[in-house]
């Protein structure tokens, strides 16, 4: 049978928390604002998201990418517990396909995500427990769900969640907000913190990463994760001939004044190219400075500028295993499901249908 929320000494896959039976045979996975509709053996876009006879699971429970540590403004939050020291921590998998992203193998996780669906994966598998505990005995104050996109990996976040504000840890939720209400009504409960990305006010740009995408779901779920008590900042990357025109740039900055508050963060932070967005160049220091001015002018009072900084990525993090005090062939070991229903195939029954 599959992991239960009280059994993580070993890789298993745990059902996924947010599920809809269809009657067509497939089942809906409501974590994300794809909804995506899946039959046996498929995987969402995320690809960390798989059908097994009608039941969704997630493939990415405890499967750590990345560990390192800093001060909370490298997330960038700076209301929220400045000063202390933040472990953070990414998994694989994403609802969306940035053109600039400089996080691809971490961020999207197709080909670790392939390894773990064939049950062929040597990801470092952590259980929220231990998570917790390296945490604590590192002397952090907080424990952050970054690199990755937390929202596919919701089931492992609310677990270690509730374990860290168990033993005095704050959390922090880094985003696209690409997320269902229902997602975010568990998440709000457990999560202290949300930092997301404004990437835009054009569902243009939007579509462009993410076909399905709109500005007012994006938005809307960043002011929910407020109405709903989270401490929420945000961030907003400016792209040079993409999103850094005067007119845009003002209206983020009246949207984050009216519905978050005029004492609201912005960030403001650098493009550096890579990926498909390689030969558009770092964004100028004068046009971060023409949107921190308009920011001020809109009566943002927290308005921050970063002309050194782009993306929260894992970049030179020691390894894991590092982290966790422990043998790295330990934490290495071939990861495939230990629940008695994977049958001989592994954790695929069939070959994942690349556009399900």
């Amino acid at each position: 049978m599959a992991q239960t929320t009280t059994d993580h000494d070993q890789y298993q896959l745990v059902e996924t928390h947010l599920q809809t039976r269809n009657t067509n045979g497939t089942t809906q996975c409501d974590l994300c604002l794809w909804r995506c509709k899946l039959s046996h053996g498929q995987r969402g876009f995320c690809q960390a998201h798989v059908n097994r006879h009608g039941t969704l699971y997630n493939l990415s429970y405890g499967i750590l990418s990345a560990i390192d540590i800093g001060p909370i403004e490298d997330k960038p939050v700076k209301h929220f517990r400045p000063g202390t020291q933040v472990m953070s921590v990414g998994s694989y998998g994403c609802n969306f396909r940035c053109g600039g992203c400089h996080n691809l193998e971490i961020s999207w996780g197709v080909e670790a995500l392939d390894d773990l669906a064939k049950g062929q994966s040597t990801a470092a598998y952590v259980s929220p427990e231990r998570l917790v505990a390296a945490a604590l005995r590192h002397g952090v104050d907080g424990i952050a769900f970054t690199y990755s996109e937390p929202a596919v990996w919701l089931e492992y976040v609310v677990d270690v969640a509730k374990l860290a504000r168990k033993a005095g840890l704050y959390t922090v939720y880094v985003s696209n907000s690409f997320v269902t209400d229902e997602a975010l009504e568990i998440v709000a409960k457990h999560v202290d913190v949300l930092c997301s990305d404004v990437k835009s006010l054009s569902d243009a740009f939007y579509k462009d990463i993410c076909p399905v995408a709109t500005v007012k779901e994006v938005l809307g779920s960043i002011a929910k994760a407020k109405q709903l008590g989270m401490h929420v900042e945000v961030r907003t990357n400016v792209i040079p001939g993409k999103n850094d025109s005067p007119e845009e740039l003002a209206n983020i900055a009246a949207w984050v004044r009216d519905s978050l508050g005029a004492d609201s963060p912005w960030h403001i932070t650098k493009f550096f190219p890579a990926y498909k967005l390689s030969d558009v160049p770092p964004t100028p220091t004068e046009i971060l400075h023409t949107a921190a001015d308009l920011g001020r002018k809109a009566g943002l009072q927290n308005v921050y500028l970063y002309d050194d900084k782009g993306c929260d990525c894992a970049e030179t993090n020691m390894p894991v295993a590092a982290y966790l005090d422990d043998d790295p062939l330990a934490v290495h070991t071939i990861k495939k499901c230990a629940a008695d229903c994977c049958e001989d195939e592994g954790i695929l029954l069939k070959k994942y249908e690349q556009n399900p």
